[in-house]
């Protein structure tokens, strides 16, 4: 047999001892489920051996959800994982939560990057086998308590969003009917702008006589408004305004309402907690508040809840904002390793280290300008 000088004779092969097979990941969470949400069904994977039928669909009926409740415990489950879409979680979320399992909501951005796994048995399927190897990283979820106050809070949000399409609208037909309230008034929704919409939809058309209902406080003169106040009431125009006007008065007695509830609610939680370590400092110099924002009193409860710390202390934070913030993210802070995990939680860290992306809006999703960038290398 002839070799080439340039190639190395073959050698044999050394004996070796065959090494035992391990597991490339194991399984830290042998009690684990998985859980695919839907509107109608929600599929539900145990481990193989714990049900001949390790897989099963549940409808999305109170009582069918307890009795999915039921099948875990029976076989022996201690957590679940489940992708937080819609809100289709919810219902289910509480049900385990009241069961004492552990529920883990996941992004589902982080499970849905495998291909070839788009059926609702596969994906519940593929929940269970990342959590069971640790593989799942929970988002975050305060506590139940903090999770009714968020609710009240974010409601009371939508609220105000809608009475300010409301005022939209409103200033629409006002210019439809060419007349110029809204520019001579800073404010449409003040004591003089809604005096003089209210006699409008009343049915008073005189521009002396709505000109009259002028504040001593507004800049703008009688005359001013009564010059802004002469246009063409056309029915149409009015219509419209006067919904718009009741609409907007409705949504500013849902906001009363909610307001008493978020009160009633942080009464609830200030005395579920132990006095406070130090007393309640003096407040800031008062500064014009908006009027979105509660009149209640936030100060008092929210400095029992936070233990002694006044949130409306720092600059740039008052009671509502120290409330809002509350609401989103609890007491609890050590649910983040450190300040830059929070920040970075709160995606208010910039994206590169350079100074002027350090004073800019991070961007959330670099990579398609990363992309046009070496695109134009190339070229």
């Amino acid at each position: 047999m002839k070799y080439n000088r340039r190639s190395p004779a073959p050698r044999q092969a050394a004996a070796t001892k065959p090494r035992a097979w391990s597991p490339l990941l194991q399984r830290i969470q042998p009690d684990a489920a998985g859980i695919d949400c839907g509107a109608t069904s929600h599929y539900v994977a145990v481990p193989q051996d714990r049900d001949p039928q390790p897989v099963r669909a549940f409808s999305t009926f109170t009582a069918d959800l307890h009795r999915l409740a039921d099948w875990l415990v029976q076989c022996g489950i201690k957590t679940v994982a489940m992708e937080s879409t819609g809100v289709y979680w919810i219902p289910l979320h509480e049900v385990l939560e009241e069961r004492g399992l552990e529920v883990v909501l996941v992004n589902a951005r982080h499970v849905h990057n495998v291909r070839g796994r788009k059926s609702d048995v596969k994906d519940c399927q593929w929940l269970q086998e990342l959590h069971s190897v640790g593989l799942l990283q929970a988002s975050f979820r305060p506590t139940g308590e903090i999770v009714a106050l968020r609710s009240y809070v974010r409601h009371r949000q939508t609220l105000v969003e809608a009475a300010a399409t409301c005022i939209h609208r409103m200033q629409k037909a006002l210019t439809q009917m060419n007349l110029k309230l809204h520019h001579v008034l800073s404010d449409l929704t003040g004591v003089t702008g809604m005096a003089i919409v209210r006699d409008i939809v009343a049915g008073v058309r005189d521009p002396q006589a709505l000109a009259a209902h002028r504040d001593g406080r507004c800049k703008a003169s009688e005359q001013d408004i009564a010059a802004a106040l002469t246009g063409n009431y056309r029915p149409e125009h009015l219509f419209a305004l006067r919904q718009n006007f009741e609409a907007f008065e409705f949504y500013q007695r849902q906001i009363a309402q909610c307001d008493q509830a978020i009160a009633a609610q942080l009464a609830s939680l200030a005395d579920s907690r132990p006095p406070a370590s130090s007393e309640l400092p003096a407040a800031r110099p008062p500064v014009k508040l908006s009027k979105n924002e509660p009149r209640g009193e936030l100060r008092a409860p929210l400095h029992r809840i936070t233990g002694g710390a006044d949130l409306s202390q720092i600059n740039g934070i008052g009671p509502y904002g120290a409330l809002q913030l509350i609401a989103e993210i609890g007491t609890d802070m050590s649910r983040w390793r450190t300040e830059k995990h929070f920040t970075a939680w709160l995606t208010l860290a910039p994206t590169t280290s350079s100074p002027a992306a350090a004073c800019s809006v991070p961007r959330l999703n670099p990579r398609p300008i990363a992309r046009r960038r070496s695109c134009a290398a190339v070229r």
